[in-house]
């Protein structure tokens, strides 16, 4: 059975810091590009970060660069968003997505079920 699952959010001062987790099973995650995006009230889904499967290369939305850092262990099937120096308007869900491009115009993507993340005094 394919699953993501996010775990590690929760309510957080602002200035503080949180690591999601997201535990990938029942498919070949090493082959998968992995994604996080968040989602804040009233607002639309947007991406945070990205990472190839390997590890290789990271991208970052402007507003959390230099804030945040993903990473990914295949070994564990587990990626991470390690988030620091969190502000307010981080509050959202924030989102797994394990991506395997097929084609041009095909894509293998599991999302996980989401994780709350509250950032407030």
């Amino acid at each position: 059975q394919v699953q993501v699952v996010e775990s590690g959010g929760g309510l957080v001062q602002p200035g503080g810091s949180l690591r999601l987790s997201c535990a990938a099973s029942g498919f070949p995650f090493s082959l998968y590009s992995m994604n996080w995006y968040r989602q804040a009230p009233g607002k639309a889904r947007v991406l945070v970060a990205s990472i190839t499967s390997d590890g290789g290369t990271t991208n970052y939305a402007a507003s959390v660069q230099g804030r945040f850092t993903i990473s990914r262990d295949n070994a564990e099937n587990t990626g991470y968003l390690q988030m620091n120096s969190l502000k307010p308007e981080d509050t959202a869900v924030d989102s797994c997505n394990a991506l395997r491009r097929l084609g041009p115009s095909q894509v293998y993507s599991h999302w996980g079920q989401g994780t709350q993340v509250t950032v407030s005094s």
